[in-house]
């Protein structure tokens, strides 16, 4: 599934394209939203705004689109009403005069207005951004210590969009690998030193990964990796997707653990529990 930062390259790519000028078409594939398709032609995109991985794309009529992409749900920027060749269903589609933004395989797409996004069941139950410039680590940490959160093992915690809107299955392993907290841990069980390093990392690691288009490894690394011959998929993130290879910073394997059935990451010697 993608993650904050995915979401949010995705909205940028799309108000590039389609932002600030006039919609030529719009196609809904759902039947109960394509008396939306009149409602919403010829009015102008006015902000794509992401909230943790949901999307809004506003019009300036006071409308909203709403999507999720859930697992499978891709955005694509095409030329006007150039569609690519796939086996995707197309859900959604916008045109201007000079370009299509074409959402696939998506199910979670709705229209609302202002007062329908404040009690959206989702949208309105979501916690702080991790890439909201209004989010601060002083707001993250007093989330880390709330008892609403302070018992819940990290595992499902940092899943739990309620508790911070934008983390994923990488961003998990990730911000617990560069905190140093073992992915076992409760907020409770962290020393003051964890909780101010998890609620930097927190901000941290997703706001380089938006930088960087999906990298999560110490950036000089990264480059040393690069000159080496390294795929990306080689030096992209310290912890994840790396079960069995050797820390970056101890050289100790990296070890793979499930829970929930998700799988996450983490290095034993850097995370542990004494």
């Amino acid at each position: 599934m993608p993650e904050g930062p995915e979401i949010k390259i995705a909205a940028d790519k799309i108000a590039k394209a389609i932002a600030l000028k006039p919609i030529e078409e719009i196609f809904f594939a759902f039947e109960h939203l394509k008396p939306y398709q009149k409602v919403l032609a010829k009015q102008l995109v006015t902000e794509i705004d992401t909230k943790g991985k949901g999307m809004l794309i506003r019009f300036d009529n006071g409308l909203s689109i709403y999507s999720h992409n859930q697992l499978y749900g891709k955005w694509t920027i095409r030329q006007a009403y150039s569609y690519p060749d796939t086996k995707r269903q197309l859900r959604l589609a916008i045109h201007n005069e000079t370009r299509s933004a074409l959402l696939y395989s998506a199910s979670d797409i709705e229209v609302l207005d202002e007062r329908a996004i404040a009690s959206h069941p989702f949208l309105s139950r979501l916690g702080l951004d991790v890439l909201d410039s209004k989010t601060t680590t002083r707001k993250v940490k007093a989330r880390l210590q709330d008892q609403s959160f302070c018992r819940r093992r990290f595992t499902s915690l940092l899943l739990d969009q309620r508790f911070l809107a934008g983390l994923g299955n990488y961003l998990r392993s990730e911000i617990l690998f560069v905190a140093r907290v073992h992915p076992t841990l409760r907020p409770i069980d962290c020393s003051e030193e964890q909780i101010s390093a998890l609620a930097k990392a927190v901000l941290k690691v997703p706001q380089q990964s938006y930088q960087t288009k999906g990298i999560t490894n110490d950036l000089k690394i990264v480059r040393r990796l690069k000159k080496q011959g390294y795929q990306r998929k080689d030096y992209r993130h310290w912890v994840f997707g790396r079960e069995e290879r050797p820390c970056y910073v101890c050289n100790t394997a990296i070890m793979k653990e499930t829970s929930g059935g998700r799988r996450y990451y983490y290095c034993p010697s850097c995370q542990g529990l004494d």
